[in-house]
């Protein structure tokens, strides 16, 4: 008998072993937010020095760090809304 895709996922056994998670990832989170933060200040203080050449390696990072952001950020909203499925699914 095979399981369908959405069984084979990892469930998280009660939300209280969840949560951990969930913090790590928002710090993460906060972290990337902060690093991007210094990078377009460093980036304007480069353009105002009038060194040009680092703008567009400052654009390309800041621009994977909000990728790897906007992944983290669906990755935790999915967790929850699985969290709070599984939880009103128990209580019904």
């Amino acid at each position: 008998m095979r399981s369908s895709p959405k069984e084979r996922t990892s469930e998280v056994g009660t939300p209280r072993q969840g949560l951990p998670l969930f913090t790590a990832i928002c710090v993460l989170i906060g972290t990337l937010v902060v690093i991007q933060l210094w990078l377009l200040a460093a980036a304007l203080d480069a353009l105002l020095g009038g060194h040009t050449a680092v703008l567009f390696p400052a654009a390309a990072a800041s621009a994977v760090l909000f990728l790897v952001n906007a992944g983290l950020l669906l990755h935790a909203l999915n967790f929850d809304r699985r969290l709070r499925d599984r939880d009103h699914d128990a209580g019904a």
